[in-house]
């Protein structure tokens, strides 16, 4: 008799692999799909990077690190926050992960009880409350919108915080929105959660894919929050499964614990390529395709908007657009199906990032080269005027 556990019932499917998965279909069959749906950059994973996995592949001592990871790569990732950011974080409390999936994880493993409440905004990337549901926690909703760039305010989280409440999950640059917190905004909202006893926890997944505004660390501001990362966005190494967190101390040895149960170590070969992501030459290789990201959502917002997609709120990071279809349809899903089955373009419906106007938006995201966005773009304004 198959018994599954409670909690599976309130975790919903990635409604995107649907999508991807009829893309595979029709690409299968012989049509030409343009991929809008998957956040994941086109991009091969950087030269310097690749060649450093290959040159430690090749000694064949692939064995298991410490489960915080490699202290060379804590290392230079504390170089990394100082160079860039002017952001003194000691090596000991960076702790490197399988993915920012599995920084969360953790992070949710060692903070949460039974019961315990965490505000996560909405929309938002759907696996936080689905992993916060996994650990017996209730994520809890924060509508938020347009009129404050789709990013929670301290009075917001005032008037939601409860007894029960852990503390505030928040991005900059967010997914699906593609919005960004100020560092006086981030602090605001650290007050906030720090009077009532909670804990701050920042998404900087996207940190680095910043366009018309420099990137910002809360860690240059911060030291009592936990600060999740990742090399699989600005870094380019999605398959390699590699991220990191920033803890604070006291929470180092426990997380420790968690993740040499959970995890062992963080892929030993993943480790050992990221240690050229910081070298000069890669770090120009990134910058230049943070400059073609620039230009791709410069060319997609127009087109875009010509056709009747709406936008309140430019994004300045990440590489989504989170468009408004009031105008053009009923229902994203619906829209979403109808594009990929008319237009063969592939976009992502807002039902995957919560309950707040789902049915208003797509997110489409612009991880293609710029003819392929245009092409995209005059295929979705045929498909349109047939509505």
């Amino acid at each position: 008799m198959t018994r599954i556990a409670h909690r599976m019932a309130d975790i919903q499917p990635f409604h995107v692999m649907e999508i991807l998965k009829r893309a595979h279909e029709l690409a299968a069959a012989g049509r030409d799909i343009i991929h809008l749906e998957v956040g994941e950059p086109d991009f091969p994973s950087p030269a310097p990077i690749v060649e450093a996995g290959q040159r430690f592949l090749a000694g064949g001592h692939v064995h298991y690190t410490p489960a915080l990871g490699l202290t060379a790569l804590r290392e230079a990732l504390s170089r990394f926050y100082a160079d860039r950011f002017g952001a003194q974080v000691a090596p000991e409390r960076i702790i490197i992960t399988p993915g920012a999936s599995g920084a969360l994880m953790l992070a949710l493993g060692v903070l949460t009880n039974p019961g315990d409440e965490w505000l996560l905004p909405d929309p938002g990337y759907p696996s936080n409350r689905h992993l916060v549901r996994s650990f017996e926690g209730k994520p809890v909703a924060l509508p938020v919108d347009a009129g404050t760039r789709f990013q929670p305010t301290p009075a917001q989280l005032e008037a939601a915080w409860t007894p029960r409440t852990r503390g505030l999950m928040v991005a900059s640059p967010a997914n699906p929105t593609g919005t960004l917190l100020s560092l006086d905004e981030i602090v605001a909202l650290h007050h906030s959660v720090r009077a009532r006893g909670g804990v701050l926890l920042v998404d900087e997944i996207y940190q680095g894919l910043n366009y018309g505004v420099d990137a910002c660390t809360a860690l240059s501001r911060l030291d009592d929050v936990f600060v999740v990362n990742s090399f699989s966005k600005y870094f380019g190494m999605t398959g390699w499964r590699l991220g990191w967190m920033v803890v604070p101390e006291a929470y180092v040895r426990d997380i420790e614990k968690l993740a040499q149960h959970f995890f062992i170590s963080p892929s030993t070969p993943a480790q050992h390529a990221a240690l050229a992501a910081f070298a000069p030459g890669t770090l120009d290789i990134l910058e230049e395709r943070r400059h073609a990201f620039a230009d791709r959502r410069n060319a997609l917002l127009p087109a875009l908007r010509q056709i009747g997609f709406q936008f309140a709120t430019e994004p300045q990071g990440a590489f989504y657009l989170y468009a408004d279809i009031s105008r053009l349809a009923d229902s994203s899903e619906t829209l979403a199906h109808r594009l990929i089955e008319e237009a063969g373009v592939a976009t992502t419906p807002g039902l995957d990032f919560g309950d707040n106007a789902p049915e208003r938006h797509l997110r489409i995201a612009y991880t293609t080269d710029e003819a392929r966005l245009r092409e995209a773009a005059d295929r979705i304004g045929r498909v349109l005027c047939r509505l």
